[in-house]
């Protein structure tokens, strides 16, 4: 190779750098995450890559919540039926363990009519077969009517429309 050509490689290269560097400091006095040059045969991009630790995290808050005080009663004088607690049943229990309760198979939310506007599927009293359709329940979109698991009467509704229900859930009480 002849000498000139290796002197103005040199040069070439020398003002490459330069660029370069002018073109890193222009990045890093602004908020440019990238710089990208093209000219004839030469083409330089220089990329800012930013550390994790200096990525301003995501800020949460949550609001307090107040409690209302639950109102107290005034004693009474003499108590009527004295009922020890410890040994009365609850109400949930047993009809939960009854068995004409219907209990929900998923989570969701409930309807008792097939549209908002529609009458309900079933009323306390109505009369319903095995497999009828007792209500629906909503879960990720879609309709999943709930049949009736015995024939009887419908004692007790236990859940209103557009209620959430948990899998397990009493929906409905049939006698």
């Amino acid at each position: 190779m002849p000498k000139e050509s290796k002197k103005s490689m040199t040069k070439s290269s020398q003002m490459d750098q330069e660029l370069i560097k002018s073109l890193a400091q222009m990045l890093n006095d602004s908020d440019l995450a990238e710089i990208e040059i093209e000219k004839d045969d030469f083409r330089v991009r220089i990329t800012r890559s930013w550390p994790i630790e200096n990525q301003a995290a995501p800020q949460y808050s949550v609001a307090p919540t107040q409690i209302a005080a639950a109102p107290v009663a005034a004693p009474a004088a003499t108590p009527a039926n004295v009922v020890d607690t410890a040994t009365a049943p609850k109400p949930a229990d047993d009809i939960a363990s009854n068995p004409g309760t219907l209990t929900s198979p998923m989570v969701g939310t409930s309807y008792l009519s097939p549209e908002p506007d529609a009458s309900p599927f079933i009323t306390e009293g109505s009369k319903v077969s095995e497999g009828q359709t007792v209500l629906i329940i909503e879960a990720m979109k879609t309709m999943n009517q709930i049949p009736a698991h015995r024939s009887g009467t419908i004692v007790k509704i236990l859940v209103d429309d557009s209620q959430p229900v948990e899998y397990g859930e009493p929906l409905v009480l049939i006698e």
